[in-house]
């Protein structure tokens, strides 16, 4: 059984890159980080490549340690528990439960409002094609693409309160168009 001093030491020793210090720290610790990776996401493999990405960061972050009477092994596992949730969490946005998908509705929209919705962009588009080139290019750079006013301003060469006049009369030209 390993004292918390032994561990911290190994913990200093792998600062100044002592490998064995690395696989005496992983021999004392893994099963206790495993664990605790398991327990996060339930799932053996991935808690088992999880506990991997983790010695890298302790071994790359081990100078990052201070000393200071604490346990260790607090700084061992939090460091685990996080890694651990960041994979959860990374998990959940790539949208894991894909085999709900059968039970969700459908929310395609119906032949009738595909047939209104193209109307409407036919219409918009029309109104777009009202307006000078560059503003529309703005309006649809602004609105559809996400680009911030001052990287409108710098790919249009115009400073940004005038990329602003720009969008705001676009606007509101494209409401009276769509209101006739």
């Amino acid at each position: 059984m390993r004292t918390t001093q032994d561990i911290e030491h190994m913990i200093l020793a792998m600062a100044e890159g002592d490998r064995a210090a690395f696989l005496s720290l992983y021999d004392a610790t893994s099963a206790k980080l495993f664990g605790i990776c398991l327990r996060v996401l339930n799932d053996r493999a991935e808690a088992e490549d999880v506990l991997q990405e983790i010695f890298l960061k302790i071994w790359r972050n081990a100078d990052r340690y201070k000393a200071n009477g604490f346990s260790p092994m607090t700084w061992l596992i939090t460091v685990a528990r996080n890694g651990a949730i960041d994979r959860l969490r990374t998990r959940k946005r790539r949208g894991e439960s894909l085999d709900l998908a059968e039970e969700l509705p459908d929310h395609a929209p119906t032949p009738e409002a595909a047939a209104v919705a193209s109307s409407e962009r036919d219409r918009v588009q029309g109104c777009l094609g009202e307006l000078k080139p560059e503003r529309a290019g703005a309006v649809k750079g602004a609105y559809l693409d996400g680009q911030t006013y001052q990287e409108l301003a710098d790919r249009y060469g115009v400073p940004l309160n005038t990329m602003r006049t720009w969008l705001r009369r676009s606007l509101q030209s494209l409401k009276e168009c769509l209101s006739r």
